[in-house]
């Protein structure tokens, strides 16, 4: 066991002279979360989503393909420079990863889109180093997006059910200090699995939530769970923005072997099994 109560301090690279400021890549992602959640909500109220089959057989649907077109035509006029890593587009995965670029889902939770579930979110984050510097969150049909700030920390924002930001509703977040007695888990909506149930039960937590896409990190981030522990399959689009969330609000993600910080740009894409988790919680390796 490793008593993890505090994140490691993550020194962020030096950005160059000339480089694009942190605080205009900031300003320009959540732009255009907002703006692909906008189209994102307009599929999702209609009759036809479009889905189909990808090659691996997981869905896709006008509204991935929409907000991923909106996000990748928007970073690119902005920031030629920083080459741009997305899920829908596969070629933008191929070779090694720079040294910095944006990771992109464009809609995480396709499976809880076509459900009418809620749970799907915009996903946005600036890697540097192979450390998430920057991300945003966006969940329209929950009305909520979070996001790391430039100048450090974390915020979330509420939404109006046109996916317009609430005037005067940012708040600071943070995660909170764990109670050994009252842990909160929060566990995948779809995924869930006996080698995640198994690992789980190793902390005795008095409550476990349920949440799709990347909203379990913003969960944490947020106060409103302790720990979450992911033993599946992921992809570091999947990821990455929750985790610069998570990151700025104090919390940290930890590979469940070895307990080292979870890396971007690896060959492949894929993710180890990994733990997201808040200040003072006993994090285990699997």
């Amino acid at each position: 066991m490793l008593a993890l109560t505090q994140r490691s301090a993550y020194e962020s690279p030096i950005i160059e002279p000339g480089r694009n400021a942190v605080e205009e890549i900031a300003t320009e992602i959540r732009r255009l979360a907002l703006e692909a959640g906008r189209a994102i909500i307009a599929i999702y109220e209609s009759d036809d989503f479009g889905t189909r089959e990808k090659d691996d057989a997981s869905p896709v649907t006008e509204a991935d393909l929409a907000a991923d077109d909106i996000i990748a035509a928007g970073l690119a006029a902005a920031f030629p420079d920083i080459p741009v890593v997305t899920e829908e587009r596969a070629e933008s995965q191929e070779g090694p990863a720079p040294d910095r670029f944006f990771l992109v889902d464009p809609l995480d939770g396709t499976k809880e889109f076509v459900q009418r579930r809620g749970d799907f979110t915009v996903n946005i984050a600036l890697i540097e180093e192979g450390r998430p510097r920057l991300g945003i969150v966006l969940a329209p049909a929950r009305q909520r997006l979070w996001r790391s700030l430039a100048e450090g920390g974390a915020e979330e924002e509420a939404l109006d059910d046109l996916v317009h930001p609430v005037p005067d509703s940012a708040r600071p977040i943070t995660v909170r200090e764990a109670e050994a007695e009252a842990l909160v888990v929060v566990a995948s909506k779809s995924h869930g699995n006996k080698a995640t149930e198994d690992y789980i039960k190793r902390y005795a937590p008095k409550e476990s939530r349920n949440a799709g896409s990347s909203l379990k990190f913003c969960l944490v981030a947020a106060g409103e769970a302790d720990f979450y522990p992911r033993l599946g399959r992921t992809m570091e689009w999947d990821t990455a923005a929750g985790h610069a969330v998570l990151l700025a609000a104090g919390g940290d993600v930890r590979t469940l072997e070895h307990l080292r910080p979870l890396a971007y740009g690896k060959p492949g894409w894929e993710n180890p099994h990994f733990i997201a988790y808040g200040a003072g919680v006993p994090v285990e390796e699997a």
